[in-house]
């Protein structure tokens, strides 16, 4: 029996466009439902995420894409982890684990100062993970970009 090889995280070519946006599309649409701001990030994710100074990664095993994850950028030393989604086959596998690691690991190497992220408490898994990894939540302000977002959290980097 072959082994299959670990899943690797990788930078964003527009060739995996369709994964980050289907990944996200389905979860989604699977618990709330689609914001403008979603659809806007998601389809012009090169010119709202890329371009600005933000960065996009996939999950990859083998030859297929499992998951992916987006580090927006706020300041210069801040970023938003958003969009972070795993295929439904996959979810549960520690591919999120994966990710998160991979981010932390890489915002202390871009020398960012903080991380933070919006979500809703309905994702338990998510929280979860988060609290796992030392985001600490905080206030939610009253313009958040998201409607759905409950909850607020942050990592301090530095």
């Amino acid at each position: 029996m072959k082994k299959s090889r670990a899943v690797e995280i990788i930078p964003y070519e527009e060739k995996y466009k369709q994964y980050f946006v289907q990944y996200n599309l389905h979860w989604l649409n699977e618990f709330f439902y689609v914001e403008e701001h979603d659809r806007e990030v998601l389809h012009n994710c090169s010119s709202e995420i890329v371009e600005p100074g933000g960065f996009i990664f996939f999950a990859q095993q083998e030859d297929e894409i499992l998951g992916t994850y987006a580090l927006m950028k706020l300041s210069d030393s801040e970023f938003e982890l958003t969009k972070m989604a795993v295929q439904k086959a996959y979810r549960g596998k520690g591919i999120g684990n994966t990710m998160m690691v991979h981010a932390l690991q890489f915002a202390k190497e871009q020398l960012m100062d903080k991380l933070i992220l919006y979500s809703n408490r309905k994702l338990e898994n998510a929280i979860h993970l988060y609290r796992k990894y030392g985001f600490q939540e905080i206030d939610v302000e009253e313009n958040s970009p998201y409607d759905r977002a409950d909850i607020k959290m942050e990592y301090l980097l530095n």
